[in-house]
């Protein structure tokens, strides 16, 4: 029988290795030449959103993420092919039997809405968005992007999160637990949701997930403020005044009872920020001091009371940005109208439903960016105009619209350290795959963190024994696209 006992020169010939071993780490180490250590950020429970320091000097402030909900098609909107135009009612090459989310696919169809060279950057895009078109020379597009799923739940998920299961924190998540906030009055997270409803996975999108539930994001919109912030009318100004000195007392002494009570601090924390929204909430909410230029900038008194009700939120949008509210994240599209009703989602009808959406979305997201440029704002604040993937060149057998296509889709930045009137990537001639700098959603979020000042590599949090981050394992900053 082999004998397992360890003698004595293998001890000294593993230990000769081990030794070896760890001087060469701490060679590597100091050339710089091993993955980095995370960097998590060191945060008081009484104070979760103090702002804390990046890792490097950032180039944004800010962060203003549009969300269009259902899958915005690309090649009607922001990707020209002028191949599509020449083969319009043709079959897409190579793909006679493709079958991709609801069924096989038909001919390759030409845009719905004609392209034009927009600005001085001669920008391809189509009058579906006129407004937001006549601003190209300020976007960053990238038309390369790709996402994981096919579905609208999962890539939803992705967009927002990193991931396409569900139970992780929302990209506005991690950017507060990095960075907190400069704002002590709101929250440093606000998910403004479309005036229709919800996207599809809901509130997902703002979820905090693992991450300490002070970084969740709290959600309202110009329709639908924060709920009880006024004081009621049996409650005289005294009286409250009065309880809330005696609650802060109370709250004072448990926390010395209990200094090492993490829960506690952060829930005494939280209803100290509550109480401080009740005044601030209601500001931020009420346009009565807005120009009537400014109003009409953003169609807030346009007839189609929807389109009214998203400007609205536009213009709330900026104001919390103007107030410095870290992370805002505006929703266009519900998802409880039904496919395409009030998202989308065109597979059906994609012409007649874009021609409901195109209106309501362009205006006022037009004329938040104008806003933004015009009050010194977009110096600061980086907006991300992305969906959750885009939709086939081709229109899908037996109907008149767009199937689902995650293989390439375009989304654009624009403000904080980009360039300007500048598209990285591209699509193969027909739109249907990326093909030149393909890039991944987990590219763009580091890249948002990247201009956040943040590396995406070492913000991480550790749960359930592992270190979690927003781009998982993957990941690069897409350093073409910085300004």
């Amino acid at each position: 029988m082999q004998n397992h006992l360890l003698s004595r020169r293998n001890f000294l010939n593993q230990g000769v290795s081990g030794l070896g071993s760890i001087a060469l780490t701490s060679l590597l180490a100091q050339k710089g030449l091993l993955a980095n250590d995370p960097i998590r950020p060191r945060i008081d429970p009484a104070h979760p959103y103090a702002p804390r320091p990046p890792h490097f000097e950032p180039r944004a402030k800010n962060v203003l993420v549009i969300f269009c909900s259902g899958a915005m098609s690309h090649v009607d909107t922001f990707d020209y092919k002028p191949e599509l135009v020449k083969r319009h009612g043709m079959p897409l090459p190579g793909a006679a039997e493709l079958i991709t989310f609801q069924g096989a696919q038909g001919n390759l169809v030409k845009p719905l809405w004609e392209f034009k060279p927009r600005g001085q950057s001669g920008k391809m895009i189509s009058d579906l968005l006129p407004n937001i078109a006549g601003l190209a020379d300020d976007m960053c597009f990238i038309h390369s992007m790709t996402a994981k799923s096919n579905t609208h739940g999962p890539a939803e998920n992705q967009m927002s999160t990193g991931y396409i299961l569900d139970g992780f924190p929302g990209m506005g998540s991690w950017v507060t637990y990095a960075l907190g906030s400069e704002c002590d009055d709101m929250p440093a997270f606000v998910a403004i949701p479309d005036p229709r409803g919800v996207p599809q996975i809901g509130p997902r999108h703002w979820n905090s997930a693992f991450l300490p539930a002070a970084f969740q994001g709290t959600a309202f919109n110009a329709s639908k403020p924060i709920p009880n912030l006024v004081r009621p009318a049996s409650v005289s100004e005294a009286a409250d005044r009065d309880t809330r000195a005696f609650v802060n007392l109370l709250n004072q002494r448990q926390a010395q009872e209990h200094p090492a009570d993490s829960d506690l601090a952060a829930r005494i924390s939280s209803y100290e920020l509550a109480a401080r929204m009740q005044i601030a909430a209601s500001e931020v909410g009420n346009m009565s001091n807005e120009s009537k230029a400014t109003l009409d900038l953003y169609g807030v008194n346009d007839a189609n009371e929807t389109k009214a009700g998203f400007a609205k939120n536009c213009l709330l949008a900026r104001r919390l940005i103007e107030r410095g509210v870290r992370f805002v994240q505006l929703f266009n599209g519900s998802y409880a109208m039904g496919e395409g009703v009030g998202n989308w989602d065109g597979h059906k009808t994609i012409e007649q439903q874009y021609s409901v959406h195109g209106p309501i979305l362009d205006q006022p997201v037009a004329g938040l960016l104008k806003d933004l440029k015009a009050r010194g704002l977009l110096q600061d604040t980086l907006v991300a105009f992305v969906t959750e993937f885009g939709r086939m060149p081709t229109f899908q057998k037996g109907a008149n619209g767009r199937d689902h296509n995650p293989k390439g889709f375009t989304v654009w930045l624009a403000g904080a350290g980009v360039k300007k009137g500048f598209s990285y990537g591209a699509t193969d001639e027909f739109g249907y795959k990326a093909a030149e700098r393909v890039s991944t959603i987990y590219d763009l979020h580091a890249t948002i963190l990247h201009l956040l000042g943040i590396d995406h590599e070492r913000l991480s949090y550790y749960n359930n024994g592992i270190e979690r981050r927003l781009t998982d394992v993957h990941g690069h900053v897409l350093k073409d696209v910085l300004g």
